[in-house]
């Protein structure tokens, strides 16, 4: 057997204090890199670095800037840590146009603010002013317009409020898409349907529904005018039942059968 090389305390003591040192090393390095990180963020809290340069507000439409700013209370400025995200928020939802608020900090200097709004579903008219609708059934009052905007239809002769909510809640829950087709919805109730109403829509085409399951019924519109002449004028019927009725024609016509749509619209 060949002999074990004996390695002396002697020739193991450089290499011993060498890697004490390293380790000293290091861990010099560790506690300063601390130190000079808490160092930064006290300069950076104490300088202009951290104060408010920039506030970007998104997905207001109905709400102004300036009424953000001016609820939010946030002004360039400010020392960005100073601000209180949930003060801020809980200010901007008494707000009954924003429904959410969301606030964050961009850091070094950004504060976004992100709006949610109530759903427009139309407007009101009231002595040669519109005032907006939301879908909770709330009326702008404070909001006067000299005109509708187009993207949600005139609601006339709503004068009972309790019925005015039940459409508006209607029309926030159809889509879009069907809403921005409905020019005018007018109330007509009678004495064996209080919630009778008429509608007027941007194609041309006449609507005689009710309020009760609007937005369930109205669905189906795209598919009815889809299945009709485009020539054609008259009233659909949405409601029980389904059928077109031709304004130069006593015969209604059910949409879901074309066939009989082009026999009826040829009488």
């Amino acid at each position: 057997m060949g002999k074990k090389k004996v390695v002396s305390i002697e020739d193991r003591i450089p290499t011993l204090k060498q890697e004490r040192k390293k380790k000293a090393n290091r861990r010099l390095i560790f506690y300063l890199s601390i130190f000079f990180f808490l160092i930064s963020i006290i300069v950076y809290l104490q300088s202009p670095l951290s104060h408010v340069k920039t506030i970007d507000i998104s997905g207001n439409s109905l709400v102004k800037n300036e009424e953000v700013l001016e609820t939010s209370d946030i002004r360039n400025g400010m020392n960005i840590w100073t601000i209180n995200k949930s003060d801020v928020t809980q200010a901007l939802q008494e707000n009954p146009v924003i429904q959410r608020a969301e606030v964050d900090r961009k850091l070094p200097w950004t504060i976004d603010i992100n709006i949610t709004e109530a759903d427009l579903v139309g407007y009101v008219k009231q002595e040669a002013k519109h005032y907006p609708v939301l879908g909770t059934g709330n009326v702008l009052q404070e909001r006067e317009q000299q005109y509708a905007s187009g993207q949600a239809p005139l609601l006339l002769k709503f004068s009972d409020e309790a019925y005015l909510q039940q459409m508006a809640q209607e029309l926030a829950d159809l889509p879009a898409s069907i809403v921005q087709l409905i020019s005018e919805i007018h109330w007509q109730p009678s004495d064996d349907n209080q919630h009778k109403i008429l509608l007027y829509m941007n194609d041309g085409y006449i609507v005689d529904s009710t309020i009760r399951r609007f937005a369930e019924n109205m669905r189906v519109y795209p598919s009815i005018v889809s299945q009709l002449d485009p020539e054609s004028e008259g009233v659909i019927h949405i409601g029980a039942g389904v059928y077109f009725e031709a304004f130069n024609s006593g015969a209604a016509e059910s949409p879901d059968d074309e066939q009989k749509t082009g026999d009826a619209d040829a009488q």
